[in-house]
C-alpha cells in the first residue's frame, strides 16, 4: 500500500461529536495532572504553619509528587498501557488520583502528606504517559494534533482552576486548615474520570498488536466513515504485522534497531528541554516569588490567577496555530521567546523592590508562560505521542516521561536553593543559558511529524527518509477541530 495514497474524505459531524466526547472524558486525567501540580503553590502558604514544616520538608512535599511519584508512575504507566491497554491504564490512574486527593486532604502530619503526594504522583505520571497515547491512537490523522493537544489545554486549565480555587477559598474561608479543601477538591474530577473511562473504548491500535483485528475495526467504525475506517484499518494491520515481527522485549527491540534508539533519545531530549524551560518554577512557586517581591499573600494568590489564565489562553492559541505551523518551527519560536523573557526576568529582579517592580515581574512571568504554553507545551506532548513506533510506544513514552518528571523534580527541589545561593537574577540567568542549548537541540534533532498518520511516520523513521510536511488542506488540521 502506498504511503501517499489519497486519503478518503474526513468523517462527518456525528463522528466528530463522538471524538469530542471521548477527548473531554479522557483528558480529565490532564485536568487532574494540572490541578494537582498547581494547587500546592497556594496550599503551601498555609501548610507551612499548620504542619510546622521546615524548608526541607516544604521542598520534599512539593517534589514527592514528582519524584518518586510521577517519575515512577511514568515508567510503570508505559508498561501498564502496553499490558492493560490505554483505557485500562487510565482507569488505574483515576483510582490513584482519588486515593491521593483524599489522602492529601486528611493528612495529619508531613509524613502522611508525603506518602499521599507520592500516590497522587503515581497517577499524574501514568496519566501523563497514557492520555496522549490514547488520544493519538484514537484520533484520525487530520485531527490528531488538535485532539492530543486538548490534553495540554486541560493540564493548564487544571492549573488555572487550582490557582482560582486557592484564591477563592482564601477569600471565603479564614482558617489555617483551608489547605485541606484546596487539596481535596481534586477528588471530584477523579470520580468523573473513573466513571467516564468505563464507557469509553480501548485503542484500535492496542487491539491490533494483540491480533484482535475485529475489535480494532469495530472501534474505528465508531469514529470514522466506512471509507476512512477501511483506509486506516489497512494501515494499522500493516504496522501491527511489522511490530509483531519486531516485538519481543522492549530493551531487545531497542538494542537491535538503531532507528528506535535514535527516536528514544530524541524523545528523552524533548522531555528534558520542556522541563528545562523552568515552567514549573512558576507553577509551584509563583505565589512565593510574588510575595517575596513585595505583594501580600492574598494579592499574590490573586495575581497567580493571571498566570493561569495566560496559560489557558495561550494554549488555545497554540492549538489553533498547529493547524498552520509545523511542530519543529513552533518549538524554535517557543524557545527563542523563553530565552528572551527569562533574560527580562533576570534584569527586572535587579531593580529595587516596589509595587511597580512586583507587577513588572508578574508581566514578565506571564510573557514567559505565554511562550512555553503556546509553542512548547502543545508541541512536546504531541511529538512524544507521535514519534515512537507501535512495538515500543508505551514503553518508550514511559521512559521519556520518566526523564521529564525526574528533571521536573530536580528543578523544583533546587529552585529555592538556587535563589538563595545565586539570587533571582543569577537563577534566571542560568535558565537563559540552559534554554539556548535547548534551542540548538530542537533545531538540529527534532523531526517534523505534521500531516502524517502514525503508520506513515513509522515507515519514514524505519527507512531513514525525512517526512515531508503535508499542506494544511491535505492534512485537514487547519479547518477541523475535535
Amino acid at each position: 500500500m502506498s504511503l501517499h495514497a489519497a486519503r478518503p474524505p474526513a468523517s462527518g459531524s456525528k463522528h466528530r461529536g463522538y471524538l469530542a466526547r471521548l477527548t473531554v472524558i479522557s483528558t480529565l486525567g490532564g485536568l487532574l495532572f494540572g490541578y494537582d501540580t498547581g494547587v500546592i503553590s497556594g496550599a503551601l502558604l498555609y501548610m507551612q504553619d499548620s504542619l510546622n514544616m521546615t524548608p526541607v520538608e516544604e521542598a520534599t512535599v512539593v517534589s514527592a509528587l514528582l519524584f518518586p511519584g510521577a517519575a515512577v508512575g511514568a515508567l510503570s504507566g508505559g508498561r501498564l498501557a502496553d499490558r492493560l491497554g490505554r483505557r485500562g491504564s487510565l482507569l488505574v490512574c483515576a483510582f490513584l488520583f482519588l486515593i491521593g486527593a483524599v489522602g492529601c486532604a486528611v493528612a495529619p502530619n508531613v509524613g502522611f502528606m508525603i506518602v499521599a503526594r507520592v500516590i497522587l504522583g503515581l497517577g499524574v505520571g501514568a496519566a501523563a504517559v497514557t492520555c496522549p497515547l490514547y488520544l493519538a491512537e484514537m484520533a484520525p490523522a487530520h485531527l490528531r494534533g488538535r485532539m492530543v493537544t486538548i490534553n495540554e489545554l486541560m493540564i493548564v486549565t487544571g492549573q488555572m482552576l487550582a490557582f482560582a480555587i486557592n484564591a477563592l477559598l482564601d477569600a471565603l474561608i479564614h482558617d489555617s486548615e483551608v489547605w485541606r479543601l484546596m487539596l481535596g477538591v481534586a477528588s471530584i474530577p477523579a470520580i468523573a474520570l473513573l466513571i467516564g473511562m468505563l464507557i469509553l473504548p480501548e485503542s484500535p491500535r492496542w487491539f491490533a498488536i494483540r491480533d484482535r483485528f475485529a475489535d480494532s475495526r469495530r472501534i474505528l467504525d465508531l469514529s470514522r466513515s466506512p471509507e476512512e475506517a477501511d483506509f486506516e484499518y489497512k494501515e494499522i494491520v500493516q504496522a501491527a504485522t511489522a511490530a509483531r515481527n519486531e516485538r519481543s522485549h522492549a530493551w531487545r527491540d531497542l538494542k537491535e534497531n538503531p532507528w528506535m534508539r535514535k527516536l528514544l533519545w530524541i524523545g528523552i531530549g524533548l522531555a528534558v528541554v520542556q522541563q528545562a524551560t523552568g515552567i514549573n518554577t512558576v507553577n509551584y512557586y509563583a505565589p512565593s516569588i510574588l510575595e517575596r517581591s513585595g505583594l501580600g499573600v492574598s494579592a499574590s494568590l490573586v495575581a497567580t490567577v493571571a498566570v493561569g489564565l495566560t496559560s489557558v489562553l495561550m494554549t488555545i492559541l497554540g492549538i489553533w496555530l498547529l493547524g498552520f505551523v509545523g511542530r519543529r518551527r513552533m518549538l524554535v519560536i517557543g524557545f527563542s521567546g523563553v530565552v528572551a523573557s527569562q533574560a527580562l526576568l533576570a534584569v527586572v529582579f535587579m531593580l529595587p523592590q516596589s509595587d511597580v517592580v512586583s507587577y513588572t515581574i508578574l508581566a514578565a512571568m506571564m510573557l514567559f508562560v505565554a511562550f512555553v504554553q503556546c509553542f512548547i507545551g502543545t508541541c512536546v506532548w504531541l511529538l512524544l505521542s507521535e514519534i515512537f513506533p507501535l512495538a515500543i510506544r508505551g514503553f518508550a513514552m514511559g521512559i521519556a516521561v520518566f526523564a521529564l518528571w525526574t528533571v521536573n523534580a530536580a528543578i523544583s527541589f533546587l529552585f529555592p536553593i538556587l535563589v538563595v545561593a545565586l539570587g533571582s537574577t543569577g537563577t534566571f540567568t542560568v535558565f537563559v543559558l540552559v534554554n539556548i542549548v535547548s534551542l540548538v537541540f530542537v533545531a538540529k534533532f527534532v523531526p517534523e511529524t505534521k500531516g502524517h498518520s502514525l503508520e506513515e511516520l513509522e515507515v519514514h523513521f524505519r527507512t531513514g527518509s525525512l517526512p515531508v510536511i503535508a499542506s494544511p488542506a491535505a492534512s485537514g488540521e487547519k479547518a477541523t477541530t475535535p
